[in-house]
């Protein structure tokens, strides 16, 4: 890690730099390229956001968003480069997409059961940011998360908040250009619960969606998750403890400061979707959705909704976890978020045996 850190990562970050100011060159339509109205997906990890963005991402013909292998080529000219690379890998036979699918699903294949992860996925368009050191990838790779602070950007200095937002916003101008210039950018991102009020700020159009679950099971879920991403790099839970309890503290943040920040911009449109509805009801949550943020539904669209419909419902997957394992119970949960609870009227498991729950993840 600090050979990555001290060698890699400078060399990386000059080249992406590098890059960076050729797109401008070789891409003049760039200095014009516009962000109009764009839509983002926020909320609590293992909230749902995924599969929303997922459902959004179908709609082809409306929304640009960024792949995965996309993200870590942040530059328009290197993703430019890499689709020619790959016309031509094509036409002689995709030699190289068939050892990439290998790697791919020899990486990312043991861990999609808990998130459906793959080179060529919608993916959480923050990653874009890795060469600048401003992505939530640091925090899974190095458990610092109680020392680096990526979450409460709301709250940050002005300069510094808006020098990071006007490198995500370049980032953004970039894919929107590859996929055609008119169509309109599509972002999901947990961490970004925190960043709604810089959202506002930089893109004063923006359109949001707040996915909302029960923090029950969404809270002690994503400790779990973050805890095997730590363990699988080799960390001890002394060396990331410390990670753990900022992250609960987050959690409880994440279930509040969107609403908080929509509440003081009551002019941006925004909407907030319930696990419960787009797990059961996908087709009715996204005409909720297109409904609230005045966007239309073509019939190729709905049609696509209509026969996806039965598949996301009986499509599931297992993720086992227990409360127990970390400094947080029910009771607590359900005592900071109270009122929560009864808005949205959560099942509440203060009073029942908090052992070990089998996580059923739909979509």
């Amino acid at each position: 890690m600090l050979r990555k850190l001290l060698l890699w990562l400078p060399l990386q970050s000059l080249f992406h730099s590098l890059c960076f100011l050729l797109d401008y060159l070789f891409f003049p339509r760039l200095w014009r390229q516009r962000v109009d109205r764009p839509v983002f997906i926020v909320g609590h990890a293992r909230s749902g956001t995924t599969l929303c963005h997922r459902l959004l991402a179908a709609d082809g013909d409306h929304f640009s968003y960024f792949l995965y292998w996309e993200l870590l080529f942040p530059s328009l000219l290197q993703k430019k480069l890499i689709r020619a690379l790959a016309k031509l890998d094509h036409a002689l036979g995709q030699p190289c997409k068939r050892r990439l699918k290998k790697w791919d699903d020899k990486t990312f294949g043991k861990f999609r059961h808990i998130h459906n992860m793959s080179l060529w996925n919608a993916e959480e368009d923050q990653f874009v940011m890795q060469a600048a050191f401003v992505t939530q990838q640091w925090a899974v790779d190095i458990p610092l998360m109680d020392k680096i602070d990526l979450y409460h950007v709301d709250n940050m200095s002005t300069k510094k908040r808006r020098r990071w937002m006007h490198h995500y916003r370049e980032c953004v101008k970039r894919q929107l250009l590859l996929n055609g210039g008119n169509r309109t950018h599509l972002s999901k991102n947990p961490l970004m619960c925190g960043w709604v009020a810089a959202i506002i700020e930089t893109f004063p159009d923006a359109r949001i969606v707040v996915m909302m679950r029960n923090p029950n099971d969404c809270i002690p879920s994503t400790l779990k998750l973050l805890e095997l991403s730590w363990q699988g790099k080799g960390w001890k839970p002394s060396q990331y403890a410390s990670s753990l309890r900022v992250m609960t503290d987050i959690a409880f943040d994440s279930m509040r400061h969107p609403s908080e920040v929509l509440n003081k911009h009551p002019d941006t449109p925004h909407v907030f979707i319930d696990y419960r509805q787009i797990t059961a009801e996908p087709r009715q949550a996204i005409y909720r959705l297109y409904e609230a943020l005045a966007m239309p539904v073509s019939a190729d669209f709905d049609a696509w909704l209509l026969h996806q419909e039965d598949k996301e419902r009986s499509h599931k997957s297992h993720f086992e976890y227990t409360i127990n394992d970390y400094e947080l119970s029910h009771r607590e949960i359900e005592s900071k978020l109270g009122d929560l609870f009864d808005e949205y009227q959560w099942p509440r498991l203060s009073g029942e045996n908090p052992s070990q729950t089998m996580e059923t993840i739909n979509g």
